[in-house]
């Protein structure tokens, strides 16, 4: 039977500590959470200006459910883009600084969709080595020669540019590295898209509604304006608090994805319940400066109050603090310690990240109070 072989490969996951498990979580997404049964101090989401639950958008969501019901019944170009999916579409490409936006059910599908319709068979993509999952899928999907460069590494991607002959280039990256939370340097890629008339495709998950002015996300924080070759993706189940994705950019490149992109045309349209609390969610994130400002001096006291433990810390300015622990059965006999003493951290482990580098993935909220972090803290100076 072709199924034969699953048990031998689950026992080989387990013995290299690898398999992964579901929690189940018994309250609303919130830094104090009761999970598989007991309360916990959780630092394992992104709900990163503790949006998730608020009584505001809990509001939003009935009153859209009553207006609109629940479901849309339809794709976007059939008949289940409804007046909230524009309104918030519009509201999204005037937050960003885009002529247009276009609304995704989710991060992943928004990726899916831009890469293999902006490039296919001939032409070339230029990723960062640790760039997301759903960005790697993306460029398997669009065919393109796909030409990886070490991550940050501006000098090595303009080599492999330079080398390059391909009839379309696109530069892909994530804004804010999901598992290390440091920041790709966009102008310099910028520079080089520039030089080599090429795509530049920024996947902004965690750093929408965190960086730049008012949370407009990692472009605004370098102060980059979005270009006509600048497509722009950004999360909302997030900072945003709620679920789904959107593009934006010039005109022309979403009119394509909307003729093109077959995550966009081939699917139902997200529930009108979720664009209506999204665009609520966006004014709380626009009046977010103190939850920002809040977070951002969480992450300096933990930064300060881990930087004498004996595991690797890397630079991180956001929310994602990684902990480097190293080997599998390390990080998950940290993570169990910790789950004793009521705090939830996850540990990662490959391939979501390197051989050898295990890790404790700390995430902030504005949620957290100084006390939740000095918990933590302290945990982890006794297990180290």
């Amino acid at each position: 039977m072709i199924a034969d072989d699953m048990d031998e490969r689950l026992a080989a996951l387990a013995g290299e500590n690898l398999l992964r498990r579901r929690r189940i979580v018994d309250s609303p997404c919130s830094v104090q959470a009761e999970v598989d049964g007991r309360p916990v101090l959780t630092f394992a989401g992104n709900d990163y200006l503790g949006l998730a639950a608020s009584p505001v958008l809990a509001e939003a969501a009935g009153e859209a459910a009553r207006r609109w019901g629940v479901g849309s019944g339809g794709s976007h170009v059939v008949t289940g883009h409804m007046r909230p999916h524009e309104r918030l579409e519009n509201a999204l490409a005037d937050f960003v600084g885009a002529s247009r936006a276009l609304f995704f059910s989710t991060g992943y599908m928004a990726n899916l969709g831009v890469v293999p319709t902006l490039v296919g068979r001939g032409d070339a993509v230029f990723s960062d080595r640790l760039n997301h999952a759903s960005l790697i899928d993306a460029v398997v999907l669009s065919r393109a020669d796909h030409f990886r460069y070490q991550h940050h590494d501006v000098a090595h991607l303009a080599t492999l540019l330079k080398k390059s002959k391909a009839r379309r280039k696109l530069i892909l990256t994530d804004a804010v590295f999901s598992m290390d939370g440091d920041v790709a340097p966009l102008p310099a890629l910028f520079e080089l898209a520039e030089d080599h008339d090429a795509w530049l495709v920024v996947d902004d998950a965690h750093g929408f509604g965190v960086l730049g002015p008012q949370g407009q996300g990692t472009l605004a924080h370098f102060g980059l304006p979005l270009h006509p070759r600048i497509v722009y993706v950004g999360t909302l189940g997030k900072a945003a608090g709620v679920s789904g994705a959107f593009v934006a950019g010039a005109d022309k490149v979403t009119a394509w994805l909307l003729q093109r992109a077959r995550t966009y045309i081939f699917t139902t349209a997200s529930s009108p319940v979720i664009a209506a609390t999204l665009e609520k969610s966006l004014e709380l994130v626009k009046q977010g400066s103190l939850l920002r400002a809040h977070l951002f001096s969480l992450i300096d006291r933990l930064r300060m109050g881990l930087s004498q433990t004996r595991w690797d810390m890397p630079f991180s300015p956001t929310a994602i603090q990684p902990v480097i622990i190293g080997a599998n059965d390390e990080a998950l006999r940290v993570e169990k310690a910790l789950a004793n003493r009521g705090i939830l951290v996850p540990a990662i482990r490959p391939p979501t990240v390197p051989k050898g580098s295990a890790r404790l993935r700390i995430s902030l909220s504005a949620g957290h109070n100084a006390e939740d972090v000095d918990r933590l803290i302290d945990a982890l100076r006794e297990l180290q």
